[in-house]
């Protein structure tokens, strides 16, 4: 047994010594006098990486390298079982393009639920622009009505315009051609950038909503105390240097498609989403405190019980999408089963897509302050209007040739 791998050692050791040798002649002695066979020998392609991700090792000239095809391109599946091919050149240069002709992609998902796909599209396109429509309309809504503007309703506005600016730019991404998306161009990597910067402010606004809450009702802290530009700085600053991070990480390591969609094996995206699932795991434990408070208030009262866990109830309701809690049923993916997966996909779809209804609904146009405003600038019209239109109608009552006595107006307009 010893003197096999002795005899091994031995083995090893020649090579090494001749690969030494060889490498030597070629760097001393490469030169035209030589025979082109021998050139032709010293010369190698060094190990590279291309477009696609698959490593290709040295390899000498004049050969055709075969490598497994990877097992995502583009985010698609593929066999693995298949070969990519890439030659390395007589003068020692890799070819510019791989050949991946001979891969095949795999997609039983989209060939198994290609209606349901659809149907989920038309879904995400309809949720937003309804989304869209009721935040536009709930912004104007806490912009024109400047009675209401308490630190609280300033950050339900605050998350408004977060959702705003989301939707806008999940437009624009879909509006993104694939041969852009192929060709990574500059201003496409810079609106994925918008895209995820509006996305991460979007959920710590909600955190903001989840700290306000909590301080208010957990902590019975006055929230007359509370910094309004503090909130300011967690929803819109914090989100920066999270952003920045991820920006230099695709950067460098995975700087391809637009830097839109994750591939398992790559974790650049975790930069950013780290941040966002702590935020929701803490808005959680935040909803947990909440309803237990409440439900504490509630048994305390006079009221039945059925009454109180439908109020209980009804205050969960409101708060998952405030918080951002339905979020975190699209973690895990519920895996193969035909059934859990179209569900999956709809529930995604729809819960995603109208949310930004839903907060417009609950935290606008239900709101008891905001509903009272909108009353009392819609009576406060109609008396001036009514008011514009008795004094027309008394200027147009001729009392004299040349003009209108005040006297008439004011006798009129007094009626």
């Amino acid at each position: 047994y010893k003197s096999k791998i002795n005899h091994q050692q031995v083995c090893a050791h020649a090579i090494l010594h001749l690969s030494h040798i060889l490498q030597t002649f070629c760097v001393t002695g490469l030169n035209p006098t030589l025979s082109p066979e021998i050139r032709h020998r010293c010369l190698y392609c060094n190990a590279t990486t291309d477009e696609i991700g698959t490593c290709w090792p040295r390899s000498s000239s004049g050969r055709m390298v075969e490598r497994p095809c990877p097992e995502y391109i583009n985010g698609v599946k593929y066999n693995t079982t298949r070969s990519a091919y890439r030659e390395c050149m007589d003068n020692g240069t890799w070819a510019l393009k791989s050949n991946y002709s001979n891969c095949e992609p795999i997609l039983e998902e989209k060939r198994k639920y290609p209606t349901h796909y659809k149907i989920a599209l038309i879904i995400n396109y309809l949720g937003h622009c309804i989304s869209v429509g009721a935040l536009v309309v709930a912004f104007i809504l806490f912009l024109c009505l400047r009675s209401i503007r308490c630190l609280r309703n300033i950050i339900h506005w605050n998350l408004i315009t977060t959702f705003i600016l989301r939707n806008v730019m999940w437009f624009l991404l879909q509006l993104i051609d694939h041969n852009i998306h192929e060709s990574n161009e500059p201003w496409c990597r810079l609106i994925t950038t918008i895209y995820n910067y509006f996305v991460v402010t979007n959920f710590f606004w909600m955190f903001v909503e989840g700290c306000y809450l909590h301080t208010a009702i957990v902590m019975t802290y006055s929230t007359d105390k509370l910094r309004k530009w503090v909130f300011l700085f967690i929803g819109w600053c914090i989100p920066c240097p999270i952003i920045v991070a991820w920006a230099i990480g695709k950067l460098y390591y995975e700087n391809e498609q637009c830097w839109f969609g994750k591939e398992p094996g790559k974790y650049m995206d975790y930069i950013y989403q780290g941040p966002v699932i702590l935020v929701l795991l803490i808005n959680f434990v935040f909803l947990f405190n909440i309803v237990r408070i409440l439900m504490t208030k509630l048994r305390a009262s006079t009221t039945s019980e059925t009454i109180q866990y439908r109020k209980a109830v009804k205050a969960t309701l409101v708060l998952l999408p405030l918080l951002g809690i339905t979020y975190m049923l699209f973690f895990v993916n519920p895996g193969e089963d035909d059934i859990s997966q179209i569900v999956f996909i709809y529930f995604n779809s729809f819960l995603q897509s109208f949310q930004g209804f839903f907060v417009s609904v609950f935290y606008c146009f239900l709101n008891g302050e905001v509903r009272s405003a909108v009353r009392k600038r819609w009576h406060r019209w109609q008396d001036n209007h009514a008011l514009r239109v008795r004094v027309a109608r008394a200027m147009s009552i001729p009392t004299s040739p040349t003009r209108i006595s005040f006297h008439s107006i004011k006798q009129t307009t007094a009626v």
